[in-house]
């Protein structure tokens, strides 16, 4: 069994990227065959160089081709016929216009989610750049930075479920009188106090939840910033000590205005992160006591209770919120 599974996963190696290599050798030498005309014709560009900017122009598009037609028979076709079905009864036989939107913004449990993406958006964004940006500042000025930034990365080498599970053992909670296997009541009780139902306590678990996100989002933020901090020349920073400049005068002044870019990347890839959490949620709690988002709720509905008319329209509006922070972001790209 074990061999087996050694041979497929060299054959899947050998054949998935020599599949890959010999596919763009293949289109290259297609597009080497046809007529410097047709090539001409095809790219729709001027001609520079006796056609060669053209023909490197026609040759990309050839290379992006597979990844196109692939993005569009496994994103743009099933996007389209998400946003069919959502207008779809439950067992998508019916037009019901926008009943399953109207269930959206009306149902008391899909409040909830809305509320608590908020909250989410807010808190995580919030804590994991603000964290991000100050460690990445003061680690800039310490000889054992590498070891720090490392150990502050390291969350994000771990899947979301990985570390959902390991926080449920920090969270865990039994009854007082109880030995505590939890990281937290142990603590906790160590010192006196009833143990807390980190999980549970609906005025608390979706902070709870939210603390696990921030773990794993700070140190992706200290990375980006730490880089960007370090592309701010010095010899600004200098003469603005010259000329008595505090470092909090530097840090506002100076630091946040020269990575403001960088910053408003980070949150916008945070902030799409944050829409799409399902992971920590499903597995911590299955969106139980109150702490229902939008992803889980899209689940629930889709796989749980198919309705695929509702499951779809949930898809469909946590589409096209994330869209505008795409874009945002894209636009970000293309002007930097």
């Amino acid at each position: 069994m074990v061999l087996l599974k050694i041979v497929t996963f060299i054959l899947a190696v050998v054949i998935g990227c020599g599949g890959v290599i010999a596919l763009l050798y293949g289109m290259n030498g297609l597009v080497n065959q046809l007529p410097n005309k047709t090539r001409l014709t095809l790219a729709k560009r001027p001609r520079y160089a006796n056609g060669h900017a053209t023909r490197t122009h026609f040759v990309a598009w050839v290379y992006l081709a597979p990844a196109l037609a692939l993005l569009t028979a496994y994103l743009i076709l099933p996007t389209l016929n998400t946003i069919y079905i959502s207008f779809l009864d439950k067992r998508s036989q019916n037009f019901v216009g926008l009943d399953n939107y109207i269930f959206a913004f009306t149902n008391p449990t899909m409040l909830i989610a809305f509320r608590n993406n908020v909250l989410w958006l807010v808190l995580v964004t919030g804590f994991s750049v603000a964290l991000g940006l100050i460690i990445a500042v003061l680690v800039d000025r310490v000889r054992y930075e590498p070891v720090a930034k490392s150990i502050i990365f390291m969350p994000m080498a771990i899947s979301f479920v990985g570390a959902s599970v390991i926080w449920r053992f920090i969270y865990a909670f039994r009854p007082a009188g109880s030995e505590q296997i939890g990281l937290l009541n142990g603590i906790i009780t160590s010192l006196g106090f009833e143990p807390v139902g980190w999980l549970v306590e609906r005025s608390i678990n979706n902070y709870a939840l939210i603390v696990i996100m921030i773990w794993l989002q700070t140190g992706f933020c200290l990375i980006l910033l730490s880089a960007a901090i370090k592309g701010i020349p010095k010899d600004i920073i200098e003469a603005a000590r010259i000329d008595g400049a505090s470092e909090w005068q530097i840090f506002w002044t100076i630091t946040i205005p020269m990575i403001r870019g960088t910053i408003a990347v980070v949150v916008t890839t945070v902030v799409i992160a944050v829409l799409k959490v399902f992971d920590i949620v499903w597995v911590m709690t299955g969106g139980n006591q109150n702490t229902e988002v939008i992803a889980s709720r899209m689940i629930k509905e889709m796989f749980n209770y198919r309705n695929f008319g509702r499951g779809s329209a949930i898809a469909v509006i946590l589409l096209l919120v994330i869209i505008p922070v795409m874009i945002s972001n894209i636009r970000r790209f293309r002007e930097q």
